[in-house]
C-alpha cells in the first residue's frame, strides 16, 4: 500500500526524484522532499498541493549528515510517522581516469556513497523505534557493468549495491531495503560531464535510448507497494534500445 505512507526523497528537485515525488503523491503518499535547490522544491510542493496531494520540503545537501537528520525530523514532525527513505541524490561528473579529476571523484564518493550512508544513519534509528520502514537507494546499471569514462561513477554505484544488500541482510524480518538500478535515463546528469565532446556523446545517446524519469518513478512505487512481508532486493530497468 502506498496510500497514506510518508516517504522522504533526496534529489527531489529534478529528474527521477521529481517524477517519483509527483507519482507517489498522486498515489496518496505524503512526500517529504529534499534537495539543494529551494526554488525547485517550492515549485514541486506547490504543484503537488495544487493537485490535491500532500508535500513538504527542506533544503538538503546529502554530504551533510545533519541535513539528512533534518529531513527525517521533518517527516515525523509534520506527518507523525515515517515509512520510507528514497536516497536518490546523485552526481555524475564522468570522464577518463587519465584526466585526474580528483575533485570530481571526491564529489561522486561524497554524494553517491556518503549521501546514502548519511540517509541510513538518519533514518535507521527511527525505523528501529517504529518497528517498520523501508530504504530505497538509487544505484545504476553502471554498477553491474562499467565502461570507459565511467569507472569511478560505476564504483560508487557498486558500493550502493553492497551497502544496501548488506543492510538488507542485517535487518531481515524487520525493515525492508531495496535498490533501484536504472539504465540511461533522461535527467540532467549529462550536464555534470565536464568534457564538451563527452557531453555531446551522452546527449546523442540520450536521444537514442534514454528512459523517461516517470518510468523509473513507477518502479520505485512498485517497491513501496509490496506487502510488508515482501522485500524486493533490486529492480534493474533499462530501455529496450540500450545494450
Amino acid at each position: 500500500m502506498i496510500e497514506n505512507k510518508v516517504i522522504a526523497i533526496t534529489g527531489a528537485s529534478s529528474g527521477i526524484g521529481w517524477a517519483t515525488a509527483l507519482h507517489l503523491a498522486q498515489r496518496g503518499a505524503s512526500v517529504v522532499l529534499g534537495a539543494q535547490t529551494e526554488a525547485g522544491l517550492t515549485k514541486l510542493v506547490e504543484d503537488i498541493k495544487s493537485k490535491g496531494g500532500r508535500a513538504t520540503h527542506c533544503v538538503v545537501d546529502v554530504r551533510e549528515r545533519t541535513d539528512l537528520l533534518r529531513l527525517v525530523s521533518r517527516a515525523t514532525d509534520v506527518y507523525g510517522r515515517f515509512d520510507a527513505l528514497f536516497s536518490n541524490a546523485g552526481v555524475m561528473p564522468i570522464g577518463p581516469m587519465a584526466d585526474l579529476d580528483v575533485e570530481g571523484w571526491q564529489q561522486m564518493v561524497d554524494v553517491n556513497v556518503k549521501g546514502v550512508l548519511h540517509g541510513i544513519a538518519a533514518a535507521l534509528p527511527v525505523f528501529q523505534k517504529q518497528g517498520f520502514g523501508q530504504f530505497i537507494n538509487t544505484a545504476s546499471t553502471a554498477a553491474r557493468k562499467t565502461v570507459p569514462d565511467q569507472v569511478v561513477y560505476s564504483a560508487t554505484k557498486a558500493a550502493v549495491l553492497a551497502i544496501s544488500d548488506g543492510l538488507r541482510q542485517e535487518l531481515a524480518g524487520r525493515i525492508r531495503v531495496s535498490v533501484i538500478s536504472p539504465g540511461f535515463t533522461d535527467t540532467g546528469f549529462v550536464e555534470h560531464v565536464k568534457s564538451p565532446e563527452l557531453r555531446k556523446q551522452m546527449k546523442e545517446a540520450s536521444g537514442r535510448f534514454a528512459m523517461s524519469p516517470e518510468t523509473v518513478a513507477k518502479a520505485v512505487a512498485y517497491l513501496v507497494d509490496q506487502p510488508d512481508e515482501v522485500n524486493i532486493g533490486e529492480i534493474i530497468l533499462r530501455s529496450t534500445a540500450q545494450a
